[in-house]
């Protein structure tokens, strides 16, 4: 998104020091069950997972919703943008999008862009494939229990930018059971126009098992203040992923609010 139109606690910060690097210290070597494996091994079968998510993927239709807020200086909300739309893949894996409504944007302080739109396809959706891997460091944090998974915890961050390319810079969640990314939270780089003013939020996304077998993006949320050179501009974005549909199949998963929009 473009814009359109003092002192630091030592002690606190020692603190944060010295836990963190306690944590670091303290990582474990993953493990399956009682088997103790490699890290590499986790990331190697964790990507061959996420890779056949990604074939598999191309065998369904989804309907997706994006809504952005703008927020004005007492916390109303001064415009929205608001999409929805059908995302269709080809027998040949090509992704195609459409309108099923979109009303005029009544964004007053910001733009959306194609790096924002890009961002909405591939960033927030994040999955981690064998193409992709050779992009990224990826570091192994630790393990995690969250809303009754047990997962492990990887920092993720591209190698180097290649001009017009978008990137997820964060962390992600594998659960340890079907290795495949459960949650991710992050933000979108890439290299921008000097000139340009843009700033991307930060953003988490949910997933959820689909047919038993894959888990799917299902929810995507921001909340966050970008701060442009004009000014700072309080924003709240929701993307929904719903009504999963095989090809060929009268299966219709579709998933219910998972929080107040408003």
């Amino acid at each position: 998104m473009k814009s359109i139109g003092k002192w630091v606690n030592i002690f606190g910060a020692v603190l944060a020091f010295i836990f963190g690097s306690v944590l670091l210290r303290a990582v474990d070597s993953p493990r399956i069950g009682d088997q103790q494996i490699s890290v590499d091994d986790i990331i190697r079968e964790f990507v061959d997972k996420e890779t056949s998510f990604a074939k598999a993927r191309q065998n369904y239709t989804y309907r997706q919703t994006v809504k952005i807020y703008e927020y004005d200086e007492t916390g109303g909300v001064r415009g929205k943008y608001h999409i929805v739309q059908d995302i269709i893949f080809s027998t040949s894996g090509k992704r195609s999008e459409r309108v099923i409504y979109a009303p005029v944007s009544t964004l007053k302080n910001i733009l959306m862009t194609p790096e924002d739109l890009e961002d909405i396809r591939s960033v927030q959706p994040f999955v981690m494939t064998n193409d992709e891997l050779s992009n990224y460091h990826v570091r192994y944090l630790g393990p995690q229990h969250i809303d009754e998974l047990d997962t492990y915890v990887f920092s993720v961050k591209p190698k180097q930018m290649v001009n017009g390319e978008r990137y997820f810079v964060g962390q992600i969640w594998v659960d340890q059971q079907d290795l495949q990314i459960v949650k991710t939270d992050g933000k979108a780089e890439g290299i921008l126009k000097k000139k340009q003013d843009q700033q991307f939020p930060r953003f988490e996304t949910y997933r959820d098992q689909v047919d038993g077998q894959y888990w799917f993006p299902v929810y995507t949320r921001a909340d966050d203040t970008l701060h442009f050179k004009n000014g700072d501009q309080k924003i709240r974005m929701i993307i929904k992923y719903e009504d999963y549909k095989r090809f060929g199949s009268d299966v219709n998963i579709t998933f219910g609010e998972i929080v107040d929009e408003n």
